[in-house]
Order: structure tokens, then sequence, then C-alpha cells
């Protein structure tokens, strides 16, 4: 769960069980926005291209960045061009806004945006507005074909042709809703998306609120290190095997990076923040000569500061190709829902 999430979504402890009725208030009004949507009281609002939208039911990282880069690959090996869309979160952008492939600040646009653009070269645009980034982004790239929501599950303002539904059972806590645990939606809501992809195991009652949905396994698989000075040196893992290193990690589930790590056979030292965080200078400072490794993610806002033993590990989705021919045919059907 991401290093800010509340301790109490772990459990269903008195502080917990306490906020219940918020909860179910929660719940109640977000059963009412969606009913507004689909009965038309609401405005669906559809972008100039289908749009398949890669989200989640709870609050913190699932994987779905990944997801959304691997699709990009998988489209343009089907001959499509894609274009991304982005809440830009973290980020202090005001209205709609390209992310430029080079140099682009993630304080202003968002890490995760930023990181997209320059691992799929596609063209990604950011904007609390979703529709409006998907009419901006179709105005300036005319030659994209299918537009890739990143998150943007609950954005029932804009109508979407396919449903990726990202899944982490860690991430779900307490299996409450907010506030008292991180669902955002209840599980229920894993049989109404077109694809569910598992990142790790999956519980019998998870299985069982998917229903007859396709359920494909995702794992997260490394590469080489490279350099985060820009140098273009590139370093094997397995030549870290057995020794220390940092480890730091601001992402949403920052315990799933030191075990890649150990599952490498090194031996972090773990320093965990919370999901988005700003780095600073001072959070890379060890008082030790042990190497330091970081996603690529939290890397794209390192990169000016950053000692000079300082490694990025780049990990790339590998999923299942009967899940993007899912993601194929429902895109055939040619049909939208909020």
């Amino acid at each position: 769960m991401a290093g800010s999430a509340p301790e109490f979504w772990q459990a269903r402890g008195l502080r917990a069980r306490l906020l219940l009725p918020l909860s179910s208030l929660f719940a109640a009004l977000s059963f009412l926005r969606r009913l507004l949507y689909r009965a038309g009281i609401l405005t669906v609002h559809r972008a100039p291209r289908p749009v398949v939208v890669v989200g989640n039911i709870a609050v913190g990282g699932s994987g779905k960045t990944p997801v959304v880069a691997w699709l990009c690959q998988r489209f343009r090996e089907a001959g499509h061009e894609p274009g991304i869309l982005s809440r830009g979160y973290g980020g202090q952008l005001e209205g709609v806004a390209q992310v430029p492939v080079e140099s682009a600040d993630p304080l202003v646009y968002g890490d995760e945006p930023v990181l997209l653009a320059a691992l799929t070269k596609a063209p990604v645009f950011v904007g609390r507005d979703r529709v409006a980034a998907a009419r901006a982004l179709v105005a300036a790239c005319p030659e994209c074909t299918v537009l890739i929501s990143d998150d943007g599950l609950q954005h029932y303002a804009m109508a979407r042709a396919v449903e990726v539904i990202v899944l982490d059972q860690a991430v779900l806590g307490n299996r409450y809703r907010l506030p008292s645990g991180p669902l955002r939606e209840g599980p229920e809501r894993l049989a109404e998306a077109d694809l569910v992809l598992r990142h790790g195991p999956m519980d019998e009652r998870l299985r069982h609120a998917c229903g007859k949905i396709a359920v494909f396994a995702m794992t997260l698989l490394p590469s080489d290190l490279y350099a985060l000075d820009g140098s273009a040196r590139h370093l094997e893992l397995a030549r870290l095997r057995g020794k220390r290193v940092h480890a730091v990690a601001g992402i949403g589930r920052p315990e799933r990076f030191f075990d890649t790590l150990r599952e490498a056979g090194l031996e972090p030292i773990c320093h965990a923040f919370p999901d988005h965080h700003r780095f600073e200078a001072g959070d890379l400072r060890f008082d030790d000569a042990y190497p330091v490794l970081m996603t690529a993610k939290d890397a794209v806002k390192c990169a000016s500061f950053a000692p000079p033993d300082a490694w990025v590990l780049p990990v790339a989705a590998q999923i299942d190709p009967g899940a993007f021919r899912i993601v194929m045919e429902k895109l055939g059907h040619g049909q939208s829902s909020a």
C-alpha cells in the first residue's frame, strides 16, 4: 500500500470501524453518482477516439502505468497509433497540456505522465478534465486511433470502449470503502469490467467477484540497471548479487520494489517514501558508499541532483497475449459505455 496510506487501512480495527458510517455515505453517493450518469441526468461525453481505461478499485499503486506502456506497444504492433490521457496527479498544471518527450518537469506534469511520455514516445496529454484532454490530444495528433486513460475508472463523465482493471489484492487492505479503508469501489465492480489483470495472487472471494470476466496474470520483469546521470552506462542487476544497496522508492507499493531486489539476490537498505513523493537531494544522501537504486517513476524526479552512483531499475509488464485479444475484440464492437 502507499507509503502515505493510513496504517489502520490494513485491518478492521476500532478506528476503521468508527469510520464505517462515513464509508456507507461515500458508497451511497458513489452509487448515486454513477446511477445519474447511466440515466443520462449527468452527461457522459464521448471522446473523438475510442478510450481504453486502465484503472483500479482502490487507492494506491497496483501497476497501472506498466500496463499502459504494454498496451501502447501492443496497439502499435496491431497497426494503431495510441495516445495517452492522464490526470497528472502530483503535478501543478492547470488546464490541459501535452507532456514534452524530453526534459519534462514532473513537478508540472506529474511523475507518471512524464515517465509514460519517455517510455512510450506516444503523445501524453494531462488534465483534470479527461474529455478536454482527449479532444486536445486528437486535435494536436489526429493520426492517433485509440486513447489510453491512465487511471480514470471512476471518471464516469468520460465514455469508454474498454475497461481494464489492474488488481493487486495487497492494496485492498481491510477491503472497507473510503475513508474506513482504501476502496474507491467495492469488489463487485470487477464483474462490470471487460478485463481484469491480477498483479500477484487473487483469493477465492475476489475470483468470485469477477464473475465471468476474463482474468489474466501480470508480472513486472526487471531489466538491466541504467545510470541516472545520463551517461548511458548500464549494469546487469546480477552484478550486484550479494551486495548491499540503498533502495529508494516513492511509489504506491514500495515493498514490491524492495522484494524485487531481494529476489535478485541483493541486500537492500530500504527507504520508503509516500507515493508521488517530491524528492530532494537530501533524500538520496547516505553516509556510506553503497549504490542507490530506484524505480523509473522516482528517477524522473531525481535526475538533476542524484549522486553519481545512482541507478534506475526499469520494469516491463508481462501479460498473456490473450488479454490484448480481448481488448481488440471489445474495440471492434465499437460501443462505449459510461
